[in-house]
């Protein structure tokens, strides 16, 4: 056994092993980003390549998702293509929003303009909660509130088990330490719109949109949206997904789960076990959970929310279900109630010619006991 030197740590890695993260997901397309940057043939840097997914991958169901670390095989360095031959395990995987390997989850919201709502602001930390995965509160704008109202809002935070950071892309208060929070983490950049993401984004990432064409490439996107996911690279290290999937987050969840996805009241959980295992802490005999709680009438309204949809996806996995799930271009989700099915299908031409052959046959059977009869 030898020893390790850093020279072994940061070599670059053979031709035949490229290895790098999908930042860009488009039809059959996928954009990497190579952990090595290699050269092309004039000599000048290459830091991603533009891939396709080997068939063998296809056949054996293997998914690609925008957080993926994946291997590289047949690197054409004139066009900037490959094709992804490997899926590395995942640490992570996320299902709404599709992001795979996410370290975190950074909650964006604004304390003025538009003010900061308590529902809100409850709903998309309980849905952060519920992926399993470090949560940050990060509240912009603060250079239009008072630094009293402020410290009114750190305390009401601290009390739901949450410590908030307070940042303004106007005058850069906290963005050092949001960078420091950031730094060579896979973050997921959410919240609800007009509470400053763009300007955080650009702030955070000088000439974003060069960026943005220089990771889109051929993948025909234009400038930055947030229709598709895609994972834009920090100057000081780290990946940042600005997902749409997370800007109306919806409460599926099972029933039991829900209460753990408050910080205070998992808190109360934690020192005692309530009387009947399937305690939804509505008041129940010897409940450990108290009622005297700020965000008590949140969990309560999320958790008759819960119980319809979870009714609901009962009658949806019903073999006669009568409602269909549909997706709007938002990605937001709604139920719609199904046609009537042999009302409205169209006949196949197989079953139009079988219906003819059996008027055909049907007319010439009469005709023939008519010949009988006379």
């Amino acid at each position: 056994m030898h020893d390790v030197t850093p020279t072994d740590q940061f070599s670059i890695p053979p031709i035949s092993e490229i290895f790098g993260t999908v930042v860009a997901v488009q039809a059959n397309f996928y954009q990497v980003r190579l952990d090595h940057t290699l050269k092309d043939q004039n000599g000048s840097p290459l830091s991603h390549l533009l891939c396709t997914r080997r068939t063998r991958l296809k056949k054996i169901g293997q998914n690609i998702m925008v957080g993926d670390h994946v291997m590289v095989e047949e690197p054409d360095y004139q066009d900037g293509r490959g094709a992804i031959a490997q899926v590395l395990p995942r640490k992570t995987e996320l299902s709404r929003p599709p992001v795979a390997n996410a370290d975190q989850i950074l909650l964006v919201f604004s304390l003025e303009e538009p003010p900061l709502e308590p529902w809100q602001l409850s709903r998309f930390l309980v849905k952060a909660e519920s992926t399993n995965l470090p949560s940050r509160l990060c509240l912009n704008k603060a250079d239009l509130m008072p630094s009293t109202l402020q410290n009114a809002w750190q305390e009401r935070l601290q009390k739901w088990g949450y410590n908030p950071l307070f940042i303004s892309t106007m005058t850069g208060q906290g963005l050092d330490e949001l960078k420091n929070c950031l730094r060579d983490r896979i973050t997921i950049l959410a919240g609800p719109s007009g509470v400053g993401k763009s300007s955080l984004i650009n702030t955070l990432i000088p000439n974003i949109k060069q960026r943005v064409n220089q990771v889109s490439g051929k993948l025909q996107k234009g400038r930055h949206t947030t229709r598709h996911v895609e994972l834009f690279e920090l100057p000081a290290g780290g990946l940042v997904a600005d997902t749409p999937g997370f800007n109306q987050p919806n409460l599926d969840c099972e029933t039991a789960r829900l209460v753990y996805y408050f910080p205070e009241a998992k808190q109360q959980l934690e020192v005692g076990n309530c009387q009947f295992k399937d305690c939804l802490h509505r008041g129940e005999p010897n409940c450990v959970i108290d009622t005297n709680w700020e965000r008590y009438e949140h969990y309560l309204t999320f958790l008759k929310e819960a119980i319809s949809q979870q009714e609901l996806n009962q009658k949806i996995g019903e073999k006669e279900s009568n409602l269909k799930l549909k997706i709007k271009g938002s990605g937001q989700e709604y139920y719609e109630p199904k046609l009537e099915t042999k009302k409205y299908r169209r006949s196949s031409r197989r079953e139009k010619h079988q219906n003819l052959q059996n008027q055909y046959d049907h007319q010439n059977l009469d005709k023939l006991e008519q010949e009988e009869e006379s």
